[in-house]
This record gives C-alpha cells, structure tokens and sequence, in this order.
C-alpha cells in the first residue's frame, strides 16, 4: 500500500494512459465494471458511471442511485457509512422483501464491492457528469492554447472579468507575475477603461479607479482620441469639461498615480488641484461675460509655461509608504511597490498559509462544501502587517478584537480573544508587521478567519536554517503498521502547501514512488527520523 498525499482522479491518470497506450489491456477492480468503464480505460471519469456501476452491480434504484452521488459530491460520511452496507449487502424492507439486491446477492464478492465502494467515494468528490466534463475539457484545451500563445491578451481579459469583485483581482495579479508579465500603473495618456496590453505589459484601466466612474472615463477618453494626448496636468483640467470629471475625480486620479508622467508629483497637485481648478473655471466664466483676462491679450505666438500661467504649490514627493497607502485605496492593491517586500524572505520561511490560500479555501468551501486539505481548527501561521483593528466588548465585559491583517496577497481577518489581546497589547496597532500564530475558522456561509492563539512581531533578523544539500527525502513504509502511515501522512501533510523546497517519496519493498513535495529544514527532517525511525529515512 502506497502512502501519498493526494488521492481520487489524479491517481487514475496512469491507468488511463496505460489502457489507451494498449487497448485490450484495461484494468477493472472486478469484471462487472467491463462494460461501464471500458469506454474510459477502467477508469471512473463521469458521475453517470458512479450512479451506472450502483444500479448494474447493487440494484439501486435511478432516484437512489442519484442519492448516493451526492452524498458522496458533498462528502456526507453518515449518508455514505449507511450505503456502504446497503451497496454491499443490500436492503430489506419490514416484512424482509427485497429492496435492494446489493453487491453479494448479485455475485460479486464483499472484498471486492468494498474496494468499489472506496474508488466510486474518492472519485465522486470532484467528478462532474458528461456533458460537463466535455464542455471543460473544450474550455481547457482552449484556454491553455490562450496561455501558451496569448498570455498578456488572456490575463488582461481574465482581470477584466473581475472587475465587479476585486477581491479577485490580487490573485491573478499574483499570476501575471509568476509570469513575468509586468503590471502598469493607470496612465492618463495611456490607459483604457478596462484592462489592456501594452508592448507584451498589462495597463490598468481608469475604470479600475475609486471615485471614477464610467462617463468620465469615457469623456476623458473621447477627448484624447479627439484633440490628442494630454500635455500636463492643466492642459488635461482645461480640456475636460465633462461635469462627471469632478474634483473628486481628479483627486482620486491624482492618488493612483495617472499623472505621474505630466511632471509634477502627486504631493504638488494634491496641493494645487483644486485652486487650478477653480482657476480655469473662473477664467471660462469671465470669457462668457466679454470680460478681457490677461491671457486674451498675450501675443498668440507667445508660450505659456504651466507654471506661469497658475499657480502650483510645489511640495516634495511623498514617501513610499505614502504613496502605497494610496495607491492601495484607489486601485484595491499596491502596485509600485509593497510595504512588506523586504519582510519577503521572512514571511515566506516563518508563515505557511497566505491570503490567497485563504481565498481559494472559501471558494472550495463554496463549491464542494469543504476543503480537501484544511479542516475548522487546523492550526496555521500567518504573517502580514496590520491595517486596521476594531475592537469589541463582549457580554462578560472582556475585551476582543476583529483585526485585518495583509500580506503580500491580499488581506485576511484574525479574531483576537480577550487573553491574546491582552498578552499582544503592544503589537496591536496600525502598521505592525506580525507573526500570527492560531488556527482555521470554518463556519458556514462565513469567510474563513484565523483566530489567534499568538501574536508576535516578525522575526525579521534570523533567518530559518535551511539544509540547502537536502533535494529528496525517501520513506521505507515496507514495515510500517497503519497507525504509523497515518501519522507520517499526517506530518507530510502539514509540511507542505505553496512554498516547497524538497521532494518527498515513499518506498514499499523495492519500489519508490514520489508523493510530492514538502518545505523542510534541519529540524523539520528532524520530526521526520523521529516519526519514522532514523533507519527508514534516506536523503539523496
């Protein structure tokens, strides 16, 4: 028996290679199977051949059979420990009629009806019917030739799909950059309203901005494509006159950084917006009452610099925490920078959930009602820096707190009961940059949450040693009784997520099989000979 973490359809894909590399030569756990699965190599692919194999082998009814899918998509242990006996060993009513023949009466051996009963469980929680499955196969074919060929063009319109739930957008973000696509800030002259590509780079889109609605982007951008791009800052005030392009408008495309290519910096005409604004308004009033400005009578070939012709109060730059802070209010996200790229390395090594994950877990949980690899209570380590607290008094006049955490990612919510608060009083403050330790809160129809069990300030001083000669760790599990399996598949899989740096294999009499990978230091390798016993560890 092999130990590996992951199991159900994935396990399968040798099999099915195998049975359409030599047609004829097709395994089936029991013969029974032949003519349900052998369109499909001997392989379960499709829900209609979970609910065939039920009716063909055990006689359930089409209504019974549809049941037994469910429970098994839904993951109802109670529902399936009960149809286990019942596919097995069928059902009688009261008066001892038959109401389900079962798997023995109908000649299949129980050994073999319970290993059925086990591949139909594990594959149910993530198959789809045929029809479904067909339609996702087009779509994958489809969009991996979009990745290959079109990466820019496919991520661009990906971002564009999730515009109305920009909780989203940090996550493909993420991707683009696993990509080596480069991520622009909005540019007044360069920007859509929508995500675009640009020389193999994706732009922001002015739509994508706080405060800046549709009919001003499309009345900025109808402008330039008529009179051309704007030369600075007050050619772009002077021409817009659209009563959608207001103050707050402007200042909002002043925080996101649309202008920081018209020479002046964001501090400067923060300062001065909104007296050059109401500047040009009054020069446009004093021109529809006949009144003469100083500009009419200026020489038709004389310039004008911009910095004559109205007044800017000239400020130095803010800094980069600053300009991040509003960068992040405007678009969602930071793009310049990040206020935590220098805890990187740190974050990366001390924490072993992120935001994403956290993100991905609710989506399961959405889906399939529960997530494969994390259960309520699983304890994890988070690392981020704090963005905002509320607090709260409860009906025993304790003190706890709802604080907002971000990473790199994104952002995640700790619950902080009274005890922690009080321990972690210090550190409980806007900007902190800390290492949480807690666990998994799972309710349903909630967002995940961590509740925190301890907050620290991030080590960012010590780095966590590595053994960087370790490549694979090999596990003899030949003599190993299953309560010990259960215990290194358990370790395997809390050691490993999305950050890995060492292979992992089980070996079972002369055969070695890999079973992924895990993030592993000296100490972690440590836990693993004590688990397994030094002998049954080989590096190589």
């Amino acid at each position: 028996m092999y130990l590996c973490i992951d199991h159900g359809p994935m396990d399968q894909i040798p099999r099915y290679i195998k049975g359409k590399l030599y047609p004829g030569h097709n395994e089936y756990t029991h013969p029974a199977l032949e003519p349900i699965l052998n369109v499909t190599y001997g392989c379960m692919v499709y829900q209609e051949q979970v609910m065939q194999i039920v009716r063909d082998l055990a006689g359930y009814s089409l209504g019974r059979a549809d049941l037994v899918r469910r429970a098994m998509g839904k993951k109802k242990l109670d529902v399936m420990a009960k149809e286990r006996d019942v596919f097995i060993n069928g059902q009688l009513d009261e008066d001892g009629n038959i109401v389900v023949p079962g798997c023995v009466r109908n000649g299949i051996d129980e050994n073999s009806a319970n290993k059925i009963f086990d591949e139909m469980a594990e594959f149910a929680k993530y198959a789809f019917n045929k029809s479904h499955a067909a339609a996702y196969a087009v779509v994958s074919y489809r969009t991996a030739y979009l990745k290959a060929y079109y990466k820019e063009e496919l991520m661009a319109a990906t971002l564009n799909s999730f515009l109305g739930n920009l909780d989203k957008i940090p996550i493909y973000i993420d991707e683009c950059k696993n990509l080596n696509i480069e991520i622009l800030k909005p540019d007044i002259n360069e920007s859509e309203t929508r995500f675009t590509v640009s020389d193999n780079k994706i732009r922001f889109g002015l739509g994508t901005i706080k405060n800046v609605g549709i009919g001003a982007v499309d009345a900025i951008v109808a402008e330039r494509n008529k009179n051309g791009k704007f030369e600075n800052f007050t050619s772009f005030c002077e021409r817009i006159k659209d009563e959608t392009v207001n103050k707050k408008c402007i200042e909002s495309l002043i925080k996101a950084g649309c202008f920081d290519n018209l020479g002046k910096n964001r501090a400067t005409l923060l300062a001065s917006f909104e007296s050059i604004i109401d500047s040009i308004n009054q020069t446009a009033r004093n021109a529809m009452e006949n009144q003469v400005s100083m500009f009419d009578i200026m020489s038709e070939t004389e310039e004008v610099k911009e910095t004559s012709k109205y007044l800017f109060t000239e400020m130095p730059e803010m800094d980069m925490k600053d300009l991040l802070s509003m960068e992040k209010d405007m678009l969602g996200l930071y793009i310049s920078g990040h206020p935590l790229d220098k805890y990187k390395v740190y974050i990366e090594k001390q924490s072993n959930i992120n935001s994403l994950t956290m993100l991905e877990i609710n989506d399961e949980i959405a889906e399939t009602g529960y997530s494969k690899k994390y259960r309520d209570g699983q304890p994890v380590k988070y690392a981020g820096i704090i963005s905002k607290i509320k607090k709260k008094f409860t009906k025993n006049n304790t003190i706890m707190g709802f604080v907002t955490v971000e990473d790199l990612h994104g952002q995640v919510e700790v619950i902080v009961f009274d005890s922690v608060y009080t321990r972690s009083n210090s550190l409980l403050v806007e900007d902190s940059v800390v290492l949480i330790e807690g666990r998994i809160s799972i309710r349903e129809d909630e967002p995940v949450k961590i509740v925190a069990s301890k907050i620290s300030e991030l080590n960012d001083k010590e780095e966590v040693p590595i053994n960087n000669s370790i490549k694979t760790i090999i596990v003899n599990i030949t003599n190993f009784d299953e309560p010990k399996k259960v215990k290194l598949r358990g370790a395997i899989r809390f050691f490993s997520g999305d950050r890995v740096n060492v292979k992992i294999a089980v070996k079972e009499g002369e055969e070695v099989k890999p079973c992924g990978a895990i993030f592993a230091n000296d100490k972690i390798v440590t836990a693993f000979k004590e688990i397994a016993g030094e002998e049954n560890i080989e590096i190589v």
